[in-house]
């Protein structure tokens, strides 16, 4: 278990991919009585590494950042070890703002990291709810955009971000469980609150992270001028698009890259900059306005 600062240590999940870079990182944070954030897969190595590298500290929160299967199944496996409660923003759909809603009323849904259907929390934590226990304090932050349930939290002057924010690459954003609107507004949120330290779901911590957003933000405005530049040319479906946009990208990648095109696809729809065929949906094809 790795020293990042007083009050929080790391270890990382044996679980690496091409979605989750070296593994899922836990976080516990505080001492004596602690908060472990993101469990992780239900791995029982990973969940006793936790557990004895803590020796004769106590876990008595076990929070949860959002339902993907690299971070929420192993919630419930660590809870029936401790006896410490579950807490989150809530089931897999929380959140979910209106759009996205419709979306998967229709059978539309995500895929990516794959969404841990059967999470749910013994405790749920509102937006700016304050969760103190021992010598620790954290903030809950509603944070969608990578996933609707998604939070980060504040703890003194760091953002533990989850999926939103990571140094290693830009998040995934597939609808109807990931919502490019959102994500914009959760970077903002965090941008405002001017950490001096990201420590992120994957990867190493962010050090500055007021020009990783601005990094992350530009990338996704470039993405949106890109699509907007092809449609120019004819409309296209989101298949179309990924093609042409992400000409050199590993076959692997190509499902995720598409999912990215559709999210930036109906963002641009509620700007009211191109129109689909209706029904809005992942084979539709766009135009302009």
């Amino acid at each position: 278990m790795e020293q990042l600062q007083q009050g929080v240590r790391r270890i990382v999940a044996p679980n690496p991919s091409p979605m989750t870079f070296q593994g899922t990182c836990s976080y516990v944070i505080g001492t004596g009585d602690v908060a472990v954030i993101d469990p992780g897969p239900d791995d029982p190595a990973h969940l006793r590494a936790i557990v004895e590298g803590l020796g004769r500290e106590r876990i008595s929160h076990i929070l949860v950042t959002h339902a993907h299967l690299d971070h929420s199944p192993g919630a419930r496996a660590l809870s029936e070890a401790t006896g410490a409660p579950v807490y989150a923003f809530g089931p897999p759909d929380a959140g979910r703002s209106a759009i996205m809603t419709e979306l998967a009323a229709r059978g539309i849904a995500g895929s990516g990291e794959g969404v841990d259907h059967g999470f749910v929390p013994d405790h749920l934590l509102g937006d700016g709810e304050v969760l103190t226990h021992g010598d620790w304090a954290l903030t809950a932050l509603h944070t969608p955009g990578h996933f609707c349930n998604h939070l980060s939290f504040a703890f003194e002057d760091t953002v533990l971000s989850g999926d939103v924010i990571m140094g290693w690459s830009s998040t995934l954003i597939s609808p109807p469980d990931g919502d490019l609107h959102d994500y914009y507004q959760s970077l903002a949120r965090i941008e405002s609150l001017a950490p001096r330290i990201l420590y992120p779901g994957h990867g190493a911590p962010v050090h500055d992270p007021r020009a990783l957003i601005a990094e992350q933000r530009a990338h996704r405005e470039t993405r949106s001028a890109q699509i907007l530049a092809a449609l120019h040319a004819a409309p296209a479906t989101p298949e179309a698009l990924r093609a042409h946009i992400y000409r050199d990208l590993p076959p692997t990648l190509h499902g995720a890259a598409q999912r990215n095109v559709f999210a930036h696809l109906i963002e641009l729809t509620q700007q009211n900059k191109i129109q689909p065929t209706f029904p809005l949906a992942p084979t539709s094809e766009f135009s302009l306005r």
